[in-house]
Formats: structure tokens, sequence, C-alpha cells
């Protein structure tokens, strides 16, 4: 029992920390994912829909919270810190996630539960399957829980990782994730990852031979419709086959797609998500900086997901006079993880991505074009 239990501290602890470290480095990301759930709490139950509306405003701070007690349980039992209190908020949590997925799979309300942050993607079947292998576990765990030998490592390690976790999230609240994971990373191509992947359909069938009356499986197409009959299909690799970006798209003031246009040349995209943060901010670096590199025959785009008015408004107060456009809220969101962000692309590749309190210069940007090789 003690060797199980010790190899029960030593697995969960890694996985703790793996998924800790690839959600904390994107706590906004995280964040994205817990209004989502906190939203549909919300509109499932309505009698405690301020409870949840409450908790979806604050998705950010929850997320930075979770993210970092994440990894830093998993450095606890890795190092068997107090494990009397540490299995119990071990439990808890995991309870907490086996949960969200369990309601996430059964009711298909959100489709991916953001387990390991944007490194990798689960159905929701298989993120609640992953968290009740997990539980049983951290159930070996908490039933050993006063029985485990202490380290001396314990303190030092904990404490070093509540300063990492920390310091890594909350350096992604203010610039930008420190590891970026999604398509629109530096040194990736939006128009190439747009492209269906040359990859062969692997279709799995299920038909019914009338013969003995029962259900057979075949990755072929039973064209016989005397001895078979088509019952239903699954795509088994339907994500290799996908495009990775399937929904980017920006139009200009009058509706007309210029999508391609993003894709010609230095462009250096303005992003502004939502007014909400932006009333008190200093926009002259940002307008300095957009007339800088038009000299240099760098396009400044601002793209906006603001509702019309709410941008002319804000146009007109912040003196933004360079081109605007429009794209979808999710969209934006997923490309850029501050409001305002700056994403400077060459024919369409990412070059780099700034936020408003690491704004470069002008010259900065020129010396990355340059020095960008294709």
């Amino acid at each position: 029992m003690k060797l199980i239990a010790n190899l029960s501290r030593i697995l969960v602890g890694l996985e703790f920390i793996f998924s800790g470290f690839v959600k904390v480095v994107d706590p906004y990301g995280t964040g994205l994912k817990l209004q989502e759930y906190f939203e549909v709490f919300a509109a499932d139950l309505p009698f405690m829909a301020p409870f949840f509306h409450v908790f979806a405003d604050n998705a950010l701070i929850l997320s930075l919270i979770f993210c970092c007690l994440e990894l830093i349980l998993g450095v606890a039992l890795l190092f068997s810190f107090k494990l009397k209190i540490s299995s119990w908020l071990v439990l808890l949590l995991m309870l907490f996630f086996t949960f969200l997925t369990f309601y996430s799979a059964f009711f298909n309300k959100v489709t991916d539960c953001g387990c390991f942050g944007d490194f990798l993607k689960l159905k929701p079947w298989h993120s609640f399957y992953k968290d009740a292998i997990s539980l049983i576990f951290i159930l070996i765990i908490f039933s050993y829980r006063n029985k485990f030998g202490k380290s001396d490592l314990g303190t030092p390690m904990v404490l070093l990782a509540t300063i990492f976790a920390l310091g890594i999230g909350v350096y992604a609240i203010r610039y930008l994730p420190i590891i970026d994971f999604l398509p629109y990373a530096a040194g990736k191509s939006i128009p190439k990852q747009m492209e269906r992947p040359d990859i062969k359909p692997e279709i799995q069938y299920v038909f019914l031979d009338k013969e003995n009356n029962k259900e057979i499986e075949s990755i072929e197409y039973l064209a016989d419709t005397n001895k078979y009959k088509y019952v239903s299909s699954e795509v088994l690799n339907e994500d290799l086959i996908k495009p990775k970006i399937t929904d980017f798209s920006i139009t200009d003031t009058s509706g007309n797609d210029v999508t391609q246009q993003t894709f010609e040349g230095k462009v250096l995209l303005i992003i502004l998500k939502k007014t909400e943060g932006l009333e008190n901010l200093d926009f002259g670096p940002i307008n300095a900086l957009g007339n800088k590199v038009s000299k240099k025959k760098i396009r400044p785009m601002v793209v906006s997901s603001i509702a019309t008015e709410e941008f002319q408004k804000l146009q007109s107060e912040k003196k933004l006079r360079f081109e605007s456009f429009t794209s979808d809220e999710k969209v934006l969101k997923t490309m850029a993880r501050n409001n305002p962000c700056f994403i400077l692309m060459n024919d369409g590749v990412v070059i780099k991505k700034w936020s408003y309190n690491n704004l470069p210069t002008a010259d900065h940007i020129n010396e990355l074009i340059i020095s960008t090789k294709f």
C-alpha cells in the first residue's frame, strides 16, 4: 500500500504541475473557459444567476488563483509538503474539475474543458475520464495522507513554486503569455493555417448485418445493400483534417471582407477588444507609434470588436486616425490576450506581439521586419 500511495502521489503531483503550468502561462485563456462555465450555470440555474454572474465577472482573478494553486499543489505532492492539508485541497480541486468536465460532457455545454489550457484539446468525455482516473489515485493519496513521510525540500520547493506560478501568471496578465500555444503565435502563418491539410479522412462506418441482425464496424463502405444496411459513420481524424484556423476574418466599416489585405505586406494590427479599461488609457504612444511605422511602410490597422457607435466615440476621444476594421470578438480574444494588443505581421506571418505595457519603438519593429527570414 505504501508503494502504491507514493506512486500515486508522484503521478498526481506531476500531472498537477504540468496541467497547472500550461494554464498559468495563459491565465486569460483559462479565465475565458471559466467564464463560459459560469455563464452556462447562470443560464441553466436562473435562481442562482446573480451568484454565477459575479464569478463570471471575476473569472480572470479566479483563473489565476486556480492555475497557481494547481501547480503549487502538484509540487506539494511531489515533495510531501504538509500532505494532511495538501491532500484535502487536491481532492476538493479534483472534485470541482471532475464536476465541470462531467457537466460539460453530459449536457454538451462546453466543448473544451481547458484541462491543459490551449496546449492540448480534449473532447468532453475524454476530459471526464481523465479526471475520473486521476480521482482514483487522489483517493488513494487521501486515504494514506497521515502515513506519508516528510521531506526537507518541501517548504523551499513550495515557496519557489508559489513565486514562480504567481510570477508568470501576473506577467502574462500584464504583458503576454511567456509561451503561446495558439495558432496566432509568433512565427506562425495565419493564411497557411487557414488551408485544409492534405490528409485523407479516416471514416469508420457502422452497418447492420441483415443476416444475423447485428451491427458491425468497418473502415470501408459496404455497398452490398442486400446484405448490409447503413446505420452511421464517424470521421476518426476530424481534428487533423480541419484547418487550425477556421474563423479568422476582417471586414471594413462598409462590411466588405478585407481579410486577404491583412496578409499583404507589413502590417501592424492594433487590437481593441472592448472599451472597458480603455477610457483612461493614454493613446498618445499608440498614435505616435502608428504614425512612425507608417513612414517605414508598415501599415497600421485598427481591428476592433467594439460596437460601431462606441468605437466611433472612442476614435474621436482618443484621436485614433488609422484605418479601422472589425472582427469577431471570439477571434480577437484568441489572437490578443491583452487589450489593447499589437501584432506585427509580414505577409500573414506573425512576427511578434506586444501589450500596451511593453509597447515597442518603431525602429525596433522595423529591425524585426528586416531581420526576420521566411
